[in-house]
């Protein structure tokens, strides 16, 4: 099952003439399989996609979710997850949750679903706001700054209004392929990042020190950074510890909206960089969007602690703001 997808499965299938509905997790108590936004897709032949229990209640929605199909009509569902079922699907204890099925062509309209999809393929950030009258419409992130931010849909305090948070996965480019990315990339990728690692020395951005992974050792890094996109979901850590090789890579991030910038080096190595930064034109304000040295002041020493400790910066400044 395709977590990432779900709209857009649900749209394939509405035009396919399979007739769909999207199924959306929108409040919880207790123990909860799935979070607040967690959704799934059914088409009107009994096809699902994601999950919005990881199993416990899935037959029960579908059911509904067919016979909102049928009649265009939205629906509430609530489920309690008892504390045998919970545990069958790893929980210590049960819960509830409340699931909204929306039929696509009934409530919830197919050029709505269809924009909310483009949005999602430009990796633009996109709120899908649901009103006490079962209304649905696409909102500007910026109406919800703190929920983007902390990735948290739910209910407003009216208690009536829904906001699904759509934000684009997150991404991390990790210039230089030194020992430090080794250990970063894989916790990056356990935390939710997709990850791209640009080195133009091949002997650092070779498979066999990263098996797997996306490499870019042909292009410079401004040059790969261009083409690969940058956005506000992207953080940009540089790691070489070279200037010829970071400095282009942190220009090309100064002069994108990339929610995160940081570079290896010393408080000395920091102040070079300041400079020559500076002299290539960027302000102090600019500037001060790199955080250097890089990380969280753990007083790391390994490659691994290091790497800890520029994810847990990472995830704060994602959180938190700047």
């Amino acid at each position: 099952m395709d977590f990432d997808a779900i709209p857009e499965t649900a749209l394939a299938w509405y035009r396919q003439g399979k007739g769909a509905a999207l199924a959306t997790v929108v409040e919880t108590w207790g123990s909860a399989p799935r979070p607040v936004g967690s959704q799934l897709a059914i088409s009107g032949d009994a096809g699902i996609a994601g999950s919005v229990s990881g199993g416990c209640v899935e037959s029960a929605v579908v059911t509904e979710a067919l016979d909102a199909i049928e009649d265009g009509k939205r629906r509430i569902l609530e489920f309690g997850v008892s504390d045998e079922t919970a545990f069958e699907v790893g929980l210590a204890c049960g819960g509830k949750i409340r699931v909204m099925v929306e039929p696509v062509g009934g409530s919830l309209s197919e050029d709505i679903l269809a924009e909310l999809v483009a949005k999602r393929a430009t990796r633009a950030p996109i709120a899908y706001v649901v009103g006490a009258d079962g209304r649905g419409e696409l909102q500007d992130p910026a109406l919800h700054a703190a929920r983007f931010r902390a990735d948290k849909s739910g209910f407003e305090e009216d208690g009536e209004t829904f906001v699904a948070v759509h934000n684009p996965p997150l991404r991390m480019a990790i210039i230089g392929a030194v020992h430090i990315a080794q250990a970063l990339v894989p916790m990056a990728k356990m935390a939710g990042y997709d990850t791209f690692i640009i080195d133009p020395r091949a002997a650092f951005a070779s498979e066999e020190r990263f098996p797997g992974e996306t490499l870019e050792c042909d292009d410079w890094p401004d040059v790969a950074l261009k083409n690969w996109g940058l956005d506000s979901r992207t953080a940009v850590v540089t790691l070489s510890h070279d200037p010829k090789i970071d400095d282009p890579a942190l220009i090309a991030a100064l002069n994108s909206n990339v929610f995160y910038i940081g570079s290896l080096g010393s408080k000395r190595t920091h102040a070079k960089r300041v400079e020559r930064l500076g002299e290539a034109g960027f302000s102090a304000e600019d500037i001060a969007r790199i955080h250097g040295p890089v990380g969280l002041n753990i007083q790391a020493r390994t490659p691994t602690e290091i790497a800890l400790a520029i994810l847990a910066e990472v995830t704060a400044v994602l959180r938190n703001g700047a």
